[in-house]
């Protein structure tokens, strides 16, 4: 299956509300079906880099619905690695079936080492990494989420000489990898917002690691609750989103990001005639997982 990364299309919104600002949506989400958007952006120099030291497992680490993880399992089988996933949260030993995400990476060809959350928070450590080698051998190692310089390399590349027209670029933010690429990527005129995933101001100082620029900053209020947390107001949002536009939106970032995106434009927040790029990160393999706890709860899903 072929990576479509020529032409990738940008999308004007339609907005139901009289305002001078023009919103579009550069759709990442279309590159490929199973390593998609920034993923598909943040592997690309990895796995070259992986092949180029001659190695031939891939090793990375995520939680239990991590797009980072469906991502890996499947860009490993198509580039003929071996894939391992470092999963938080022991007690999903017995439930990979039942987990879309896990099913999905194991249906790819991903083993796992469930871990505590506990021993997670070792994941970056010397002593972690030398357990991993005794158990494992030698694996190429990538970060949760997959964010390092060659990932922020391969972001990046999201912003060429289609962008070039707007004023404003969006993007979601979960470990920072997307927006610093995109801030060096970025024209000299653009400014980069960014709509972190997560609670809690951390954020910055890890995109500081990666991007000096001063042309960007991050929108805090549009988390919904934290990582994973959704409100019914949001599931409704993307619901109609994909109703009026046809564009489907994850609930865990692109669905929040453009939620932030128009009510800012409401809120006046953006000078007269601009022009906003907002970049579809894909994500969507992370609908079926959060429609399960959806239904649980006899809560609207995700259509």
């Amino acid at each position: 299956m072929e990576f479509q990364t020529e032409n990738i299309p940008i999308q004007e919104i339609k907005l139901d509300f009289d305002t001078s600002i023009r919103l579009f949506i550069k759709r990442e989400d279309l590159i490929h079906p199973f390593v998609s958007g920034n993923k598909f952006r943040k592997l690309t120099y990895n796995l070259a880099e992986a092949k180029k030291e001659k190695q031939h497992t891939l090793l990375t680490f995520g939680g239990a619905f991590s797009n980072h993880i469906a991502a890996v399992a499947a860009a490993g089988k198509l580039h003929g690695f071996k894939t391992i996933g470092i999963i938080r949260g022991e007690e999903l030993v017995d439930k990979v079936d039942s987990n879309p995400t896990l099913r999905f990476a194991k249906e790819n060809g991903m083993k796992f080492k469930f871990v505590t959350r506990e021993k997670y928070r070792e994941k970056t450590t010397s002593d972690f990494f030398a357990q991993l080698t005794q158990e494992f051998g030698r694996f190429y190692s990538i970060p949760e989420g997959g964010t390092n310089d060659l990932a922020v390399k391969g972001c990046a590349e999201i912003i060429a000489e289609s962008a070039q027209d707007f004023d404003t670029i969006c993007c979601a933010v979960g470990t920072g990898g997307t927006i610093a690429g995109i801030c060096h990527g970025a024209f000299s005129h653009q400014h980069i917002l960014g709509f972190p995933a997560l609670k809690g101001d951390f954020l910055q100082k890890e995109i500081e690691q990666f991007v000096s620029k001063d042309n960007w900053e991050l929108i805090t209020t549009y988390h919904f609750g934290g990582y994973g947390k959704v409100t019914d107001e949001l599931i409704q949002f993307i619901n109609r989103f994909k109703q009026q536009t046809g564009i489907p939106l994850d609930p865990i970032y692109t669905g929040k990001m453009l939620f932030g995106i128009i009510d800012l434009i409401k809120k006046g927040h953006f000078a007269k005639q601009n022009r906003i790029l907002a970049i579809h990160s894909g994500g969507l393999q992370g609908i079926a997982g959060m429609n399960q706890k959806l239904q649980r709860k006899g809560q609207t899903t995700i259509v």
